[in-house]
């Protein structure tokens, strides 16, 4: 069966175009309208003309030999219309190229030289600038579509009783602020805006934008953002206000924890402790490799097992110990559920695994497996690599601090019944739907009165804090659903439960970026990116796609229907913008308790 696929896949490849056409053929194109449309006269040819090269995925590469009619009375010039509908005119690549294009770069995340490649496997030769301005003209051309179908999407929202106004931004480094608005309950993307920054001022023009293309929304969900509050409260001064749970918990989370996330991150990086474990880790492997390679996955049966088989030596068991210490300290970031900072503490966790392995590393010391002190040298190795870390006290009070403080974080998150700890959904997480909003209130009001109780926490302001925002955004936080009637019927949503779904299309934008680019800033991508680029995004949604293009058309049909000259007006006017561990361990280096498993095990061996 293998085989017989194999086969079938190069067939395909050798039926394609660049098969057919190995040498780019003339393909001659010819108006099929023989009257004038204005004045019905008979059409004469004015001229033909053999173009330059062309190339269509259909196809591939080839000439075009058009031929020109115009009216001899009223002078109309009328083209080929089916050339048109394939190439725009004066371009050398076919409409089709450029939504293949767009669709493999912005929704598969593929790279320039990977879409070359894809290219010329269709026998379409192309530079990598080219790809850049056809996708620049892709992002165009959904802008200009989108922007023609607002009527529709008018239709389509009101059919679901109105539109749920999500506001969010994200910027990174000195990048302009890219602020996007969302329907929450279509999910679709409605416009976006570069900003120098969230303020009033400019948010209000946008908004008023919004509100004339799109009309006042049920409500409006946003972060805790002073700009923003100020903004929607000039431009919808009669539409319920809404804080979503998740970025309100997000606020708090940075504010209580924040200081001392960047002194953990700080002093780690000081101590250069990854760096060091990396290379300890390497050291090890090359002398697990020339000693004993099956060392670590005996010790790993053991572990998984809770007892080692008999063996005539246990000398190569420390290494194996050693080596998969160093893998569960450096494995902290897989504790994290995919949230961000703060609901995810990286740099906490990875303190606490030094901190932890440590200890155990003490322990393991004087277990002599062979009666041979030598054998336990690689404990030292990283004992002294760990070292620096462990021995400095602002790095441990801060961490006792966090861990004080993230106690109190979690019970908040329970009070609020979202982004719990043991979640595992990341950002799509809405909490519990639906939810009594009621009941989230009178947890958090309890929340709130244990904390005020305890005085020792009451001298840090931060706890203050806390206590003060709840109480002052209470009424946004905690009202009641709003009645929605639908064409289905009427329907209660509770918006402030789910505004991480701009969250989440923000991490899916910026993540297709950095695996495009192969790096983690995306500061430049995000100066030269043109504004109407998180539309693409909207390609997604199925309901989106049957307004855009309806049951039987296609993109590149749309794409063709457009002026042409104003997406170039369009164009000109905008800028263009570890060695990994065997499948096997995963399992074992993160269980939580592998250092008590892994000293418990070699003392019952030594015994």
């Amino acid at each position: 069966m293998k085989l017989l696929q194999d086969q079938l896949e190069r067939l395909k490849i050798h039926m394609g175009a660049a098969w057919l056409f190995p040498v780019p053929p003339v393909i001659h194109f010819v108006p099929e309208q023989r009257t004038c449309a204005y004045c019905s006269k008979q059409l004469v040819v004015q001229k033909t003309r053999l173009g330059a090269r062309a190339a269509t995925l259909a196809i591939g590469e080839f000439r075009v030999h058009e031929t020109i009619c115009v009216c001899p009375g009223c002078g109309t010039v009328v083209p080929a219309a089916q050339l048109r509908e394939l190439i725009p005119p004066g371009a050398n690549f076919g409409y089709d190229v450029m939504v293949h294009i767009g669709k493999l770069l912005f929704l598969q995340c593929r790279g320039y030289e990977e879409i070359r490649e894809d290219l010329l496997s269709r026998n379409i030769s192309i530079s990598l600038s080219e790809i850049g301005v056809l996708a620049k003209k892709f992002v165009l051309s959904i802008g200009m579509l989108h922007r023609r179908m607002q009527g529709a999407l008018n239709d389509l929202m009101q059919f679901h009783g109105g539109y749920i106004l999500h506001l969010d931004g994200t910027c990174e480094g000195a990048s302009p602020h890219l602020v996007s608005v969302l329907d929450g309950i279509t999910e679709i993307v409605l416009e976006n805006i570069k900003l120098t920054s969230e303020n009033a001022q400019d948010l209000i023009p946008f908004l008023q934008h919004i509100r004339s293309s799109y009309g006042d929304p049920a409500a409006v969900v946003s972060d805790m953002g002073k700009g923003i509050a100020g903004a929607v409260a000039e431009v919808f001064p009669e539409v319920p206000a809404f804080i979503c749970h998740f970025h309100f918990l997000k606020a708090a989370g940075n504010d209580l924890l924040g200081a001392e996330q960047e002194l953990i991150r700080g002093k780690l990086r000081k101590h250069k402790v990854r760096a060091a474990l990396r290379n300890l880790r390497k050291r090890l492997e090359q002398h697990i490799d020339s000693r004993n390679p099956h060392g670590v996955a005996v010790l790993a049966q053991g572990v998984r097992d809770d007892g080692l088989q008999q063996a005539d030596s246990y000398a190569h068991l420390p290494l194996a110990a050693a080596y998969l210490l160093v893998l569960w300290v450096l494995d902290a970031s897989s504790t994290c559920s995919g949230y961000g900072f703060p609901f995810d503490q990286p740099y906490l966790v990875l303190y606490q695994r030094i901190r932890e392995a440590y200890r155990r590393l003490k322990d393991l010391l004087p277990i002599q497996l062979q009666g041979n002190y030598k054998d336990n040298r690689c404990y030292g190795w990283v004992l002294a690599a760990l070292r620096s870390a462990i021995n400095d006290p602002e790095l441990a009070a801060a961490a006792l601090r966090m861990e004080q403080k993230v106690q109190v974080f979690t019970r908040l998150r329970r009070a609020m019944r979202i982004t719990l700890p043991e979640g595992k959904q990341g950002l799509t997480d809405c909490g519990e739907l639906p939810v009594n909003m009621h009941t989230i209130r009178s947890a958090v009001t309890s929340f709130c009165t244990a904390l005020s109780k305890q005085n020792q926490k009451l001298q840090y302001p931060e706890y203050q804090k806390l206590i003060a925002t709840i109480t002052s955004r209470g009424p946004q936080l905690f009202a009641d659903p709003i009645l929605l009637h639908t064409a289905a019927g009427s329907i209660l949503i509770q918006p402030q439960r789910t505004n991480n779904l701009l969250e989440t299309f923000f991490r899916k934008l910026m993540r297709g970026y950095r695996k495009r680019n192969g790096f983690s800033s995306v500061e430049k991508k995000l100066k030269t990116m043109l504004t109407d680029t998180p539309l693409v995004m909207n390609l997604n949604n199925a309901q989106y796609m049957n307004l855009l293009i309806g049951k039987d058309a296609s993109l590149e049909q749309r794409f063709a229907e457009l002026d042409i000259q104003q997406l170039r007006h369009l164009f000109k006017e905008k800028p263009i913008a570890s060695c990994a561990c065997f499948p096997f361990l995963k399992n074992i280096i993160r269980r939580s308790n592998l250092p008590e498993a892994i000293v418990g095990l070699l003392k019952k061996t030594a015994s």
